[in-house]
């Protein structure tokens, strides 16, 4: 395993495995095989729903809690200070952990300034080891980098072949921020599994289109997080590196770079209103879920 050094000397695996849409059912089973197959890395989030498995199967896997790295996100509706402060002692105790190696803020919207200051006094406090922020554009990077205390550490975003966001790690470049890859794969979205130019790639070095998809962002210095509910594939995307792409090979996959997302726009109002809409439904579930309990 290769790791990156965050900002305050933090070692992060630069390949993690991720559990984004792995149901409950199938989260524990999943973080044991990873854990067994070398995964040193998971991230979850409170929005998954599945941080309670994450946190079982750390337990049952027998390896030492400081030999993983465990990332989880603050989601919108828990935003503001006293909330998201709140959140994140709330998912501790659902990974039944007394730390969290990596905080991060899921999405720009909302009090994320509050929250923010929350991640920051739970940093100090030595509840988090690190902390940062998730689907930050570079404007709302560069933001929230300059007023804060302690500046984000890590910034997790949309970043694949497709979409290959040379200019935002730039600007994380910059501000000290390290770059971390959701969706590495794209979810297999424009086929990228059967992509020629990268089939043609993998075949001299007897690997597989996901693979050097890793590999690609991994030689860029950017965190990648695949998820697979396989035990033979997380195998498969734990084996990258053994080999190393030429300047030809990086060179060739910089020009599929559509600079568009693949699944959404966060500059979009319409998106927006989508994330309101889904935060605003999710709370009334949970109090309509709070009065029959107290029924």
């Amino acid at each position: 395993m290769e790791y990156v050094t965050l900002r305050n000397g933090v070692k992060m695996p630069i390949l993690g495995y991720g559990v984004y849409q792995v149901t409950k059912e199938d989260c524990e089973r999943c973080v044991l095989d990873a854990l067994q197959a070398g995964y040193r890395s998971i991230d979850t989030a409170q929005s998954y729903f599945n941080e309670e498995e994450v946190g079982s199967a750390i337990k049952k896997s027998g390896i030492p809690r400081e030999d993983i790295f465990l990332t989880s996100k603050v989601w919108v509706e828990h935003y503001g200070y006293e909330a998201a402060k709140a959140s994140v002692l709330e998912s501790m105790r659902k990974l039944q952990v007394d730390y969290i190696d990596l905080m991060l803020l899921h999405q720009p919207f909302n009090d994320y300034y509050g929250a923010y200051r929350a991640l920051e006094d739970l940093y100090k406090e030595g509840r988090l080891r690190a902390i940062g922020v998730s689907n930050f554009y570079p404007d709302r990077l560069v933001d929230i980098a300059s007023f804060t205390e302690i500046p984000p550490m890590v910034n997790q975003v949309e970043t694949h072949v497709l979409n290959q966001q040379t200019e935002a790690k730039q600007w994380m470049d910059k501000y000290g921020v390290q770059a971390e890859a959701w969706a590495p794969f794209g979810e297999g979205r424009g086929g990228l599994f059967e992509n020629p130019v990268l089939a043609e790639i993998g075949g001299k070095y007897g690997k597989t289109t996901a693979q050097v998809m890793l590999r690609w962002n991994i030689q860029r210095g950017i965190v990648v997080l695949p998820k697979s509910v396989h035990k033979d594939r997380m195998e498969q995307n734990l084996n990258v590196f053994d080999f190393v792409l030429t300047d030809e090979d990086m060179a060739r996959i910089g020009a599929l770079d559509t600079k568009t997302s693949s699944f959404f726009s966060h500059y979009d109002p319409g998106m927006v209103e989508w994330f309101v809409k889904m935060v605003e439904e999710r709370k009334k579930q949970h109090d309509s879920s709070k009065e029959k309990k107290n029924w």
